[in-house]
């Protein structure tokens, strides 16, 4: 029988920017996946973690909530990403500086779709099923739910889609694994715009957690075989 896998997707600066800044600079799309036999287990270990650094249950835990005084928790949090062999991570990051749309006669949509398919098809195996997981970020949601869809189907040729049997948008702050997932694409993101360290002390001992963990700077490609942390650095064409 196939094992079903959950596949848990969001994105940071991803709108198109007429003017480039430190802060909107980077697009970071990422997932994080899990066996769905196991989501249970890990949602109740990152439970566990919550209340061992005294946050309440329901608490949501985001890269913007990173602070001096959460930051054990957070740490904890990122240990235990690493720790387990039920996760793996993959990130596509593009420095929006570097794109022409007009030269090459696309728009930001169909660059962004592109990107998209370029994270995700990473983690598909068509040994394996697959659930989608966006994080809900406005009134497009249908539109771009479907076109990956189409996309992802249609590269594997799972007309049938037997392999990628579903995507759907979920609210972040009631899944845990997408709180993790925004931690981590927001240390990338933070890596990327600030290469000699930002201004939060908090926010750049997380990515230096992750950098000591992963063994990578988060400012380049990794090795495609890098399955547990992977991370993919688009470069434009001149």
């Amino acid at each position: 029988m196939k094992k079903m896998i959950n596949i848990y997707a969001d994105e940071s600066c991803h709108l198109e920017s007429s003017n480039i800044t430190e802060d909107n600079r980077f697009m970071v799309l990422g997932g994080l996946s899990c066996p769905d036999e196991n989501k249970k287990t890990i949602f109740e270990a990152i439970k566990n973690i919550k209340e061992e650094n005294k946050l309440k249950c329901f608490s949501e835990m985001k890269w913007v909530k990173v602070s001096n005084a959460r930051l054990s928790a957070y740490k904890a949090l990122i240990d235990y990403f690493f720790e387990s062999d039920l996760l793996s991570f993959r990130a596509v990051i593009v420095d929006k500086s570097q794109l022409k749309h007009k030269k090459f006669n696309h728009t930001h949509d169909q660059f962004y779709y592109k990107m998209y398919w370029q994270m995700l098809e990473w983690f598909i195996d068509p040994a394996n099923r697959y659930y989608i997981y966006l994080d809900i970020k406005d009134t497009r949601g249908y539109i771009k739910v479907k076109k990956l869809h189409d996309v992802l189907c249609h590269s594997h040729h799972d007309f049938s889609r037997e392999v990628i049997e579903k995507i759907q948008e979920v609210r972040s702050h009631e899944i845990v694994l997408m709180q993790l997932l925004d931690i981590i694409i927001g240390a990338i993101s933070y890596a990327n715009r600030y290469p000699s360290g930002g201004k939060s002390y908090a926010k750049q001992q997380i990515v230096e957690l992750i950098r000591k963990h992963s063994e990578f700077s988060l400012t380049h490609t990794t090795s495609l075989g890098a399955r547990k942390f992977n991370l993919f650095c688009w470069e434009g064409r001149y």
